[in-house]
């Protein structure tokens, strides 16, 4: 099946989920913006859910790897390429969409006081092109989630680049203080602590400032999407959403299902839209030993 074909299906069950029961394919869903279309979140046992094969702190991992890869300078909005390949050393072409999109590409500056998400086009040529404001220079890492279709779970590459000019190191805050956040709209509140194992569950309340319920939009099939990194590490973790908000008088709560392998603190950055523009939160979960 190609790309195109590929679109096409997925746009195709997406309209399809949400006729038999969550909402329509209507103008409320941005133009047609394929960010907003609203499905049925992951569940227990889809191939999305399972542990990635690698966690972005290699470049070769089940075969598969990421070279040629560019970044745009310190001080303009630019393109971000790169290419997948497998052991014969040509592009990978065919991939199986996760959360909507063919290929989810991820840069994070290795201090993890800066993250991107960013969803580049494939060209036919196998070359995986987009857009990213960097912001400053430092180490960044980029890291891609996809998979190869016929692949039974995703699996996710990543290497480093040196990117010339001013920057300052941040020092990422962790300890339950670190669990709470916001930008001045949309509050993150992690519920509890996470844990390690294939089986878990992570809870957030997604407030305004002021404590307040928020009625989330759709984002990448979603209620919202949630990637960490391991604080020391690097180590990638992606985590899923379960099953619709739950609006309580402690805010609207999202619970994900998670596969951590260590325990430790864990960089998230939590992307939902509200009232039509997106908002990246940045917080601290601590993941506690597998009891």
């Amino acid at each position: 099946m190609s790309t195109r074909t590929l679109r096409r299906t997925t746009a195709a069950l997406a309209c399809l989920a949400l006729a038999t029961g969550l909402a329509g394919c209507s103008g409320d869903d941005g133009g047609g913006d394929p960010d907003r279309l609203v499905v049925t979140p992951v569940t227990d046992g889809s191939t999305s859910g399972l542990s990635p094969r690698g966690d972005g702190t290699r470049a070769s991992v089940a075969g598969y790897t990421i070279e040629d890869v560019r970044l745009p300078g310190a001080d303009r909005t630019g393109e971000v390429s790169f290419r997948i390949v497998d052991e014969a050393g040509k592009a990978l072409t065919d991939y199986t969409p996760e959360q909507t999109k063919l290929l989810h590409l991820y840069v994070v500056r290795d201090d993890l006081g800066e993250f991107r998400h960013v969803h580049p086009e494939l060209g036919e040529d196998g070359t995986w092109r987009g857009r990213v404001d960097l912001g400053g220079g430092g180490w960044w890492r980029v890291v891609t989630e996809f998979i190869p279709q016929g692949a039974d779970r995703p699996v996710v590459l990543g290497t480093s680049q040196r990117v010339p000019g001013k920057w300052q190191p941040a020092v990422v805050p962790t300890g339950d203080a670190a669990a709470t956040s916001d930008d001045g709209v949309v509050r993150i509140g992690l519920d509890g602590h996470g844990e390690v194992g294939s089986n878990g569950r992570l809870r957030i309340a997604v407030t305004t400032p002021h404590g307040e319920p928020l009625q989330l939009g759709s984002y990448l099939g979603a209620t919202a999407h949630l990637t960490g990194f391991a604080i020391g590490t690097g180590g990638f973790v992606h985590v899923h959403p379960l099953g619709a908000p739950e609006v309580t008088d402690d805010g609207t709560i999202l619970t994900f299902h998670t596969t951590f392998t260590e325990p430790g603190s864990y960089r998230m950055f939590v992307q939902v839209r509200v009232d039509g523009l997106l908002h990246q939160v940045a917080v601290t979960a601590t993941v506690d030993p597998e009891a």
